[in-house]
């Protein structure tokens, strides 16, 4: 009886894992070019996958390599905030020139990630009213609209710029809380590096790294703090969010602005996801500092960069694009303080344009010289216009 009862559970187990089985969907990702492939993300659509009923009454789903079937860091997100997943993602390594087959599965246990994971953002109240983002790499913030009424009504410590500020971190784990928590509690402060990094990024009116501009006649225009903001994720290998701003003036153009902004991990830079109306182009910018550096812009692949002596260290920044979304560059000199930038006007397609902007300080040891970090920019360049293709069943 007892060994019945066994084999009755043995079946049971079986066909329930079979069963399982039988709910996965295998996906094939190909490398078109001839390098190895890491750190980018591969985006399943779930409505692409035409789940059955049984499939969409999952609520997680992994990833597994069929060969090893070794499962992969993953992340589901919620694109629209309607409390169903939109997106499964996914950072395959695929050799140059290759195809791989994954099997996606779904998954008992409920989903979850850290509470404070390693891509993250999150609006920072405690400091005025900074929006703040990161990976295992690199961190950044903007501002809000109280920041920018303390300068308006001359209250100190407030903010008036719609730039993208770098927190120059050089350590993998996350950031931002500590740091902010040193500036909150007067134990420290973010301005001084005790081994992580610190922000002595200056952005002033500038468009620091990846903030837009208009230009009419000679003279850019911008807007000011962002209006409001929207967390879409934060997860082990991605974090978005929505900023939107008032409607600006350029010369007499009324522009409206909002600005979808994506990091994920094992990159140095954001992705900046505009939505414009009220002109057909929009020119985005890195700032020149010092005007000490080196600018190179390369319209053929589709990069622009500046690298600078920064603080005792270096620092390149650099901006990457499809060439087919680059009208021109321009590097803006001007004596007007923090008003020279380096720009790329990229051509507006039905109100939309992406782009990609970031980061690498020498001190951190990712990059070590000029030459490095450009080759970074158009390796990122190559990839972008070369993207890993997806084919579902």
């Amino acid at each position: 009886m007892k060994i019945f009862f066994s084999s009755i559970l043995c079946f049971a187990l079986a066909f329930t894992s079979c069963n399982k089985k039988s709910e996965s969907i295998i996906v094939k990702v190909e490398n078109p070019l001839p390098v190895d492939r890491s750190n980018e993300t591969v985006e399943i659509k779930l409505a692409d996958l035409q789940l059955t009923e049984v499939q969409k009454a999952y609520t997680n789903w992994g990833v597994n390599d069929v060969v090893t079937e070794k499962e992969l860091v993953s992340q589901l997100i919620d694109q629209d905030g309607d409390g169903n997943w939109d997106l499964l993602i996914f950072q395959p390594e695929v050799k140059a020139s290759s195809k791989m087959d994954f099997e996606i599965f779904p998954k008992k246990e409920a989903y979850q990630t850290d509470s404070v994971p390693t891509c993250y953002s999150r609006f920072v109240p405690e400091r005025t009213d900074d929006y703040a983002w990161e990976n295992d790499r690199v961190a950044f913030r903007t501002y809000g609209p109280k920041a920018q009424k303390m300068i308006e009504d001359s209250v100190p410590g407030g903010t008036l710029s719609s730039g993208m500020d770098a927190w120059l971190k050089r350590v993998e784990y996350p950031i931002i809380n500590k740091w902010y928590e040193k500036y909150v509690s007067g134990t420290g402060t973010y301005h001084e590096d005790t081994g992580e990094g610190l922000d002595n990024f200056h952005v002033g009116k500038s468009r620091g790294i990846g903030g837009i501009a208009k230009k009419a006649d000679t003279t850019y225009y911008y807007s000011k703090n962002f209006t409001s903001w929207k967390t879409i994720t934060t997860g082990p290998l991605r974090t978005s969010f929505v900023l939107q701003y008032a409607d600006w003036d350029a010369s007499g153009k009324s522009i409206s602005e909002e600005k979808h902004i994506s990091l994920d991990r094992g990159q140095n830079l954001s992705k900046f996801e505009l939505k414009i109306n009220g002109v057909s182009s929009i020119s985005t910018g890195i700032t020149l500092h010092e005007k000490k550096g080196v600018t190179t812009t390369n319209k053929e692949n589709g990069w622009m960069s500046y690298w600078e002596p920064h603080d005792g260290s270096e620092l390149g920044l650099g901006i990457v694009t499809k060439p087919k979304n680059i009208i021109a560059f321009d590097k803006y000199d001007t004596t007007l303080k923090d008003e020279s930038n380096l720009y790329a006007e990229l051509e507006l397609e039905n109100g939309e344009v992406i782009y990609y902007a970031g980061f690498g300080w020498k001190k951190s040891k990712q990059f070590q010289n000029q030459k490095e970090w450009e080759t970074y920019l158009a390796d990122f360049a190559q990839k972008v216009n070369n993207p890993l293709k997806v084919t579902l069943p």
